[in-house]
């Protein structure tokens, strides 16, 4: 079973029908205020500037899903040292990667992969 799902050329699809004026910007920059708010408070910072704004206000945010993680299901992660805690702990469960830009609320699943003991190595 594959365990990793990249999203980039979907990504890059988007981004040109943006370009191209097929798709508003109204409609890619409509990031929830719970995503904008994990993103300010718990998004790890990245060197990438945001591609529809331009600004560098772009953070990644980690979710994860699964049903053995009670609590921490359907929540954003602190970080990589969090989502270590949680692989050493559980067999399996899901990890999405979400990029979310503060100033223009752009949004994109970058990537989703299990996660968990059953994965190691």
């Amino acid at each position: 079973m594959r365990r990793e799902i990249d999203y980039a050329l979907a990504r890059r699809a988007t981004l040109r029908d943006y370009e191209r004026g097929v798709v508003n910007r109204l409609d890619l920059c409509d990031a929830h205020p719970e995503l904008v708010r994990a993103g300010r408070h718990l998004g790890e910072p990245t060197d990438d500037e945001c591609p529809i704004c331009r600004t560098a206000g772009l953070k990644r945010v980690l979710y994860v899903y699964g049903d053995a993680l009670k609590a921490a299901n359907g929540r954003p992660l602190m970080g990589a040292d969090e989502l270590e805690r949680l692989r050493q702990r559980h067999d399996e469960f899901a990890c999405y990667v979400v990029e979310v830009c503060l100033d223009c609320h752009w949004n994109y699943l970058l990537r989703t992969f299990l996660v968990g003991r059953r994965h190691a190595g």
